[in-house]
């Protein structure tokens, strides 16, 4: 039978320390540096602490750096890490956590190795009991809506009830209660939050609204 190095329940507390600080983790992919300061700004000034910065573009590492050496306050995470090479670059350019599309062994015993947390993607059973095998007991639910969305995961709660999610993909404000009303959701993960018409005026008051609008109907 294999045996796994078991991840450190110390891991769990602290994923568990990130989601509880918003509903709602924004989902930023960054095309310029410029952009990256003021929009992560309004967000935390909207009530929006935690960021997932997703390594889509050129400039996401350094993104990753600026933000976290500028904003102590906040928890700037990385997401889109598909390999234990980018979990590495991630960490070292200061990430506070580790977000992943979907999982791999590799992947997922990088994140036991690490002092760094992993929240993990799944999409199915057996991704997730993967993860299980080595400790994780959280993980993003990628993508949401398409994998099925809030029946899927009343159905997971049942022979799964100590695991919790953060389901990303698809959520929008209006739906983003139907998950967070769930038992077994700590947080959604939205890309709604930064409209593109928005970053283009450079209308960082209007992203800084939205937050604070999407922070007062989550929590209300």
């Amino acid at each position: 039978m294999m045996t796994h190095t078991m991840l450190s329940p110390k891991i769990t507390a602290q994923i568990d320390a990130i989601c509880a600080l918003a509903p709602v983790i924004p989902v930023l992919t960054f095309n310029t540096l410029e952009e990256a300061l003021p929009i992560a700004e309004a967000l935390l000034e909207g009530g929006l602490p935690v960021l997932e910065i997703t390594l889509r573009t050129e400039v996401a590492l350094a993104s990753i750096q600026l933000l976290a050496e500028r904003l102590p306050e906040a928890k700037i995470g990385a997401g889109t890490i598909a390999t234990p090479a980018q979990y590495q670059q991630a960490c070292d350019a200061g990430a506070s956590f580790i977000v992943t599309p979907g999982s791999t062994c590799e992947l997922l015993d990088t994140g036991v190795a690490s002092s760094i947390p992993l929240l993990p993607g799944i999409q199915t059973v057996s991704e997730m009991m993967e993860g299980l095998q080595r400790g994780y007991q959280r993980f993003k639910f990628f993508p949401a809506t398409v994998a099925g969305g809030t029946p899927a995961l009343k159905a997971y709660g049942g022979p799964f009830p100590d695991v919790r999610f953060c389901p990303t993909g698809g959520i929008r404000l209006e739906t983003a209660p139907e998950f967070l009303a769930l038992g077994n959701v700590m947080c959604v993960g939205g890309s709604w939050l930064t409209p593109a018409d928005l970053i283009a005026k450079g209308d960082w008051k209007g992203i800084r609204d939205i937050a604070r609008d999407t922070v007062s109907r989550l929590r209300g």
